[in-house]
């Protein structure tokens, strides 16, 4: 039987070819074969939808073979009721096969049967267990970090090379756009920076001071401050203030040009990307984080002094003294070398989530936050690194 359009029933001759979408079903054995024919566009598949809801999927059979070797023009809307057809058998156990599909046929199935996935359409086996997703999604973190390693090892090699401003026609740095952004990441950013190391500072003094008294060791407070500010906590700190300050206004920035192709532009005209918009970007954190370090220990034993006088009554003086006894140079180069190396990652990560930003506000604000949180966490793998790094060579 042969249903055109229009649900009439037509047999094989020398007709003129018809271009409404038809559906022929045949069984042999436990093979259901569906012949489809015609054009499967938007306009015309409404007539057929009637007829392929009732194609007897549910009557035993084992395998559902569609052959589209005389179908012409496909759009989405045809591609979509193929699919539907598809997706039934599949959810009542039918094996499933399609013949004589052509490339644009099977580009079309394969998209909707990807969009029918991500809206919870099932196949043949259901719904994976709770394992099985765990897994899967493992597995598609150790990708994107793969990717994003690879992305961010691109852009460590360019700005190595150089500025390159012009893609493949020597090297050129702006100067004028580093020094802007040393100002608004470093400049811009002593007063929090100052701030909530002055802070973390007083709070370490006032606990050690609060538990050194019951030794009698108040002036060890001294020695706790020093060592744990200069050699962790004060380039530590900076580093995490720069990641939530300046490493997401890297992916804002980079990322709102993306959605605008401005990136696309500046390709178009022949500039390279890295070297005009990160290039910038990573010099000014390389500059700029040691320099807030510096000034980020020098408030921590501020508050540490603060602190110790009023809650110990350690003076100033006295405080200066057996911190000159407490420390050397090389509590002091300990912290300050992390800084260039916390700084690139910084603003690597904040580029390559910038420019993995899609055409969507929502994708913007998803990767600025992935930004914040993976410069966070690799920069505090960075400083347990370190940590081992200088104890295995007694520095």
């Amino acid at each position: 039987m042969l249903i055109n359009a229009k649900g009439k029933t037509e047999t094989a001759g020398g007709e003129a070819p018809n271009l409404d979408p038809s559906v022929e079903s045949s069984v042999e054995g436990d093979v259901l074969t569906c012949r489809l024919a015609g054009n499967w566009t938007t306009r015309r598949v409404a007539a057929v939808d009637k007829a392929m809801r009732a194609i007897p999927t549910r009557n035993g059979f084992r395998t559902l073979v569609v052959d589209l070797s005389k179908v012409g023009r496909m759009d989405t809307a045809g591609a979509w009721l193929i699919e539907r057809l598809l997706s039934s058998a599949r959810a009542q156990g039918l094996e499933t096969r399609i013949d004589g599909q052509t490339k644009v046929s099977e580009i079309l199935l394969g998209a909707v049967g990807d969009a029918a996935g991500r809206t919870g359409g099932r196949g043949a086996e259901g719904e994976p267990g709770l394992i099985i997703r765990f897994l899967a999604r493992i597995g598609e973190r150790v990708y994107e970090m793969r990717d994003d390693f690879l992305a961010a090892m691109n852009i460590l090699g360019a700005t190595i090379r150089g500025g390159q401003m012009k893609l493949g026609r020597g090297h050129s740095i702006n100067m004028a756009a580093i020094f802007s952004q040393i100002d608004r990441m470093g400049v811009g950013a002593i007063p929090v920076v100052v701030l909530m190391s002055g802070i973390v500072g007083a709070i370490v003094a006032q606990q050690g001071a609060y538990q050194l008294s019951y030794f009698g060791a108040d002036i060890f407070v001294v020695d706790l401050v020093g060592i744990l500010v200069l050699r962790e906590l004060g380039v530590l700190m900076t580093a995490i203030m720069i990641a939530g300050r300046s490493g997401s206004a890297i992916t804002a920035e980079i990322g709102s040009m993306k959605m605008r192709e401005e990136v696309d532009a500046l390709t178009v005209i022949g500039l390279n990307p890295i070297g005009v918009l990160v290039f910038p970007r990573l010099v000014a954190l390389v500059v700029a984080l040691p320099c807030l370090s510096i000034l980020a220990n020098f408030a921590a034993l501020g508050g540490g002094i603060l602190v110790s006088w009023l809650y110990s009554d350690i003076a100033p003086v006295q405080f200066i003294d057996r911190l000159r006894i407490a420390i050397d140079t090389s509590t002091i180069f300990a912290g300050l070398i992390k800084a260039p190396f916390m700084a690139l990652i910084i603003g690597i990560i904040g580029a390559v989530e910038g420019l993995k930003v899609g055409g969507s506000a929502e994708s913007l604000g998803s990767h600025v936050t992935a930004s914040v949180v993976k410069s966070i966490f690799v920069v505090i793998i960075l400083d347990g690194a370190f940590a081992i790094f200088y104890a295995a060579i007694d520095f």
